[in-house]
């Protein structure tokens, strides 16, 4: 495999028509690979960058908050204008402090993103509209069939 690449790299004419298909071959195969590679990682990227913005979208007073420096505390404020929160740290014996951050600096946060799926909401109201047809279809068939043994 290495004679292939320093082939392919010093440019040698001695290889024959057979192995200089299989070096080309493998070399796209190789590129194929990384491309597929980069992909995937900018794909997971991606999703995890939009997991951060919905939590930090989601963010509350109350919510407790651990800083890229490591400072803990409860947000008390948020300033969506300025990109801010205020973080209280501390307790009542020791004394609170309070400290603004920008929001990027949140390293993880106890912050719930509330999801609504239209889809599922929407599937549920079909599906209790669907019974609700069936049971309607069903007592009409029997009322159906109970006129025609009384006549």
């Amino acid at each position: 495999m290495e004679f292939f690449i320093m082939n392919l790299l010093s440019g040698s004419s001695s290889t024959t028509a057979g192995s200089d298909w299989m070096t080309w071959g493998l070399v796209i195969l190789l590129v194929a690979a990384f491309v597929v590679m980069m992909f995937l990682t900018s794909r997971s990227n991606k999703k995890r960058q939009k997991e951060q913005e919905e939590a930090l979208n989601a963010l509350r007073p109350g919510n407790k908050v651990k800083t890229v420096g490591g400072v803990c505390g409860i947000v008390v404020e948020i300033n969506d204008d300025d990109n801010t929160f205020v973080l209280e740290t501390g307790n009542e014996v020791n004394g609170k402090s309070y400290l603004r951050f920008d929001k990027a600096a949140i390293y993880q946060t106890d912050a719930k993103v509330e999801k609504t799926d239209e889809k599922k909401d929407g599937g549920k109201e079909d599906a209790s509209d669907d019974k609700s047809a069936d049971e309607k279809s069903k007592k009409n068939t029997e009322e159906g069939a109970d006129t025609d043994d009384k006549k």
